[in-house]
């Protein structure tokens, strides 16, 4: 690995310089082991910690197919699935590798007894299989998780539609959270060239999965005008999302959970911010029993900040805890987008105010190659802001996946792999000099990337 470093952090090495290197029979990646899986039995989901399940182990090399390409990772990042799949829930992801083996020959590489995790990475091509034209060793990316082999028509108007469609690195193994990643060369995509490594590799997952969500016609379809109910908004997703909707016209009520997370929204350009917690909102009387008398009180707050008006969209991913809530204080018509459900999976809700009142329920997954695509280039342009934090070592991922399991941390939690420190990549220097201020209004003052990244 470090001839291959070396050559990457030259900046000097070419295609045929690249292509030439030997690959290393193994590498280092972030695993979790099947023999593991019982692991956290009735424990309750806040006390299974991922340290314990994540391991960082010496992994051999896959084998390379047709249509793929093997990058070196510089970085990657945390996001909500690496932390259920750290602690086996909903169900252990090797479900998802076997069913996924069984599909071809080439599938079966998957179906290991360890799962390399990680939904996002930014790096550098170092081989590409028979069939890939686009791509070269040598082009610096980043990938989008989307793995999908479209032998079916169903997945030809949507690719997120087609019946094989997995999400890489949580549904597929040799995933980013490693030295090397195993993706489909139509997961790639340009690394934004005024981004460091680990800058680059924030957006990918939550910033498409947002794109979808809010704005693409397969969600929300977000318009000019719309007040958007965001919950989370300073997290991973909700940071996005916030963004989005700030850039697209709309006005966003960025619901957050401290004053911290209240002041990011705030720079970010949100002028509408409830602090549910300042604020005490409990819409649970107990475990079974909600509390439409708080869903009142919630709505009149949203009133106050909009100038009387209901939401247009609800940016649902709380799930359980919020999602009564949110059926209730969207306007007639409106619409609740949800995905994640990170507080719990069994939504319940009065469908009186959904069915009298002809609100939608819109369910959206991830973002198919044309939204992460235009969602990239949102980044590229400069109009949407990576949102990290806070970034880790390889070897301490494990503390980065508890961080963001206990709601720790705002934005996103990075990672560094193959990148020996943070600030090296970046490639434009006059576009980082305009958006220096928005890049680093995530990270604390003492931890903020260099204002000037390097160009190794």
């Amino acid at each position: 690995m470090k001839e291959i470093l070396s050559a990457v952090l030259s900046g000097q090495a070419g295609p045929a310089d690249l292509a030439a290197l030997p690959l290393p029979e193994s590498y280092r990646a972030i695993t979790v082991h099947k023999d593991e899986t019982e692991m956290f039995a009735g424990m309750e989901t806040r006390d299974k910690d991922p340290r314990k399940s994540i391991h960082l182990d010496e992994v051999p090399v896959p084998e390379l197919g047709p249509g793929e390409a093997l990058v070196a990772v510089m970085a990657s990042s945390v996001n909500y699935n690496s932390v259920w799949t750290s602690i086996f829930e909903p169900l252990p992801t090797f479900a998802f590798l076997e069913r996924y083996g069984k599909l071809s020959p080439l599938a079966k590489r998957h179906d290991l007894p360890y799962h390399i995790i990680g939904s996002d990475l930014a790096g550098v091509v170092l081989r590409t299989g028979p069939g890939v034209n686009a791509w070269q060793p040598g082009d610096e990316v980043v990938a989008h998780c989307l793995s999908v082999e479209l032998e079916s028509p169903d997945g030809h108007g949507d690719t997120m539609m087609d019946p094989e469609q997995r999400i890489w690195g949580f549904e597929t193994n040799f995933g980013g959270l490693a030295e090397l990643a195993l993706v489909k060369s139509n997961q790639l995509m340009p690394k934004p060239r005024h981004l460091t490594w680990e800058e680059a590799a924030a957006p990918g997952l939550v910033n498409s999965t947002a794109y979808r969500q809010l704005v693409s016609r397969n969600g929300a379809g977000m318009k000019q005008g719309d007040n958007v109910l965001i919950w989370g908004a300073s997290g991973g997703l909700g940071s996005y999302a916030t963004q989005l909707a700030l850039a697209g016209g709309a006005f966003p009520v960025c619901v957050v959970s401290s004053e911290q997370k209240a002041a990011v929204c705030r720079a970010m350009g949100a002028e509408a911010i409830i602090d549910r917690s300042a604020e005490g909102y409990r819409f649970w009387r107990d475990e079974h029993t909600q509390d439409p008398r708080e869903w009142m009180r919630f709505g009149k707050r949203i009133r106050e900040l909009t100038g009387g008006e209901d939401v247009d969209i609800v940016f649902e991913h709380p799930g359980r805890e919020t999602f009564g809530a949110s059926v209730f204080v969207t306007r007639k018509g409106g619409t609740i987008v949800t995905c994640a459900s990170t507080s719990g999976y069994r939504h319940e809700y009065d469908n009186r105010y959904l069915w009298m009142s002809l609100k939608k329920i819109v369910g959206s997954h991830f973002a198919n190659y044309r939204e992460a695509w235009e969602a990239n280039r949102l980044v590229a342009k400069g109009r949407i802001h990576p949102t990290l934090s806070k970034v880790y070592p390889l070897e301490e991922t494990g503390q980065a996946a508890h961080d963001v399991h206990g709601n720790l941390h705002q934005g996103k939690v990075g990672v560094l792999c193959l990148a020996p420190r943070e600030g090296l990549g970046v490639r434009d220097e006059e576009t980082r000099a305009k958006h220096i201020d928005a890049i680093n209004r995530f990270r604390p003052p003492t931890a903020a990337a260099p204002s000037k990244g390097t160009t190794s």
